[in-house]
């Protein structure tokens, strides 16, 4: 009997190993919400914006990038306003500023295999604070650097199907430029890369691990660069393993369930995304209202994580309004 237990305990062991090599625990970083213009700051002054993630997950894919036959269905949607401070003050010649988005969210994308997310009523999610961006204006580029803090403010529970939040605290920092590839400033070429690593999940030694983003795009500017259109793109790539927080024994077992061999083949997930992208001013002859930025990507060379298709819209409004004609 106690031989049928341990082979029981050792397959359920193996199973929970075998997980990450199908689709891992994911980090916080929201991959795609930087494009065309993702190196660049933006003048002095007050910015708040609202930003709405939609993506629609229905493909999960293995490390060769084979679909796995599941029945895997999620949209998920967020709505997160935020703030951008930037100031007159210089450190290290760039502009200091600070950024804030607070989020609300139906379901919290932790780690998409066996319909482990499942969606619930739209609720308070975790909060990201930028304490420290410094951005600098040159002649043919613009460049950017920060470090980004996820808060764990949003509903979580080790055991719950309804988490909001990941119940984790991440870290991230990030640089990146957009350099203006001709004299007239028409064509754009962007790019920022963040570094993200990871607390352990609350209630549990489990923790996530460290996890590199490439956003950015490349852009025609028109109408004296108020009109922004071009292809955006992002690349995601998990660069060490997840700790599931499990002490698996190093017992002799072969076959399917050899836990030997499931651990050393575990393989950490890539995502690769690109789409269009299209920003247009929010104007009337005498002022600037805002600028409204819409982007669409598909997922491609996905491995070891979901495959999807996000839509992101995002609403900038300069407080106060800029005027357009001189007074």
């Amino acid at each position: 009997m106690y031989r049928y237990l341990s082979l029981s305990l050792l397959v359920a062991l193996a199973i929970l190993a075998a997980l990450p090599a199908a689709a891992q625990l994911n980090g916080h970083n929201l991959r795609g919400d930087y494009g065309l213009a993702a190196g660049s700051q933006p003048p002095p002054g007050i910015w708040v914006g609202l930003l709405y993630p939609n993506i629609d997950i229905d493909t999960l894919r293995d490390r060769d990038g084979n679909e796995i036959p599941t029945n895997f269905d999620i949209d998920y949607h967020a709505v997160a306003p935020w703030l951008w401070w930037v100031s007159n003050t210089k450190i290290l010649g760039g502009n200091y500023s600070i950024f804030v988005a607070p989020v609300w969210a139906n379901s919290a994308l932790e780690a998409p295999v066996l319909e482990v997310d499942s969606e619930s009523g739209i609720g308070f999610g975790d909060l990201y604070v930028q304490p420290i961006v410094l951005g600098w204006h040159k002649e043919r580029a613009d460049y950017l650097a920060g470090l980004g803090v996820y808060v764990p403010t949003g509903r979580y529970d080790f055991d719950g199907d309804d988490n909001i939040g990941l119940g984790m605290w991440s870290y991230e920092a990030f640089g990146g430029a957009t350099f203006y590839l001709n004299q007239a400033k028409t064509w754009n070429l962007a790019a920022v890369a963040f570094y993200e690593t990871h607390s352990s999940k609350e209630g549990s030694s489990q923790k996530v691990g460290d996890i590199v983003t490439l956003e950015g795009g490349l852009g025609r500017s028109f109408a004296e660069g108020a009109i922004n259109v071009g292809l955006a793109y992002f690349g995601q790539w998990k660069i060490t393993e997840d700790d599931l927080g499990i002490v698996i024994p190093n017992l002799p077992i072969e076959g399917p369930y050899d836990l030997g061999n499931r651990l050393s083949d575990l393989h950490n997930h890539q995502v690769l995304g690109a789409g269009p992208e299209v920003n247009l001013p929010l104007a009337s002859k005498k002022k600037l209202y805002g600028n409204l930025t819409l982007r669409y990507y598909w997922d491609f060379a996905v491995e070891s994580n979901a495959e999807s298709r996000t839509f992101i819209f995002n609403l900038t409004v300069p407080v106060p309004f800029i005027s357009l004609t001189e007074e």
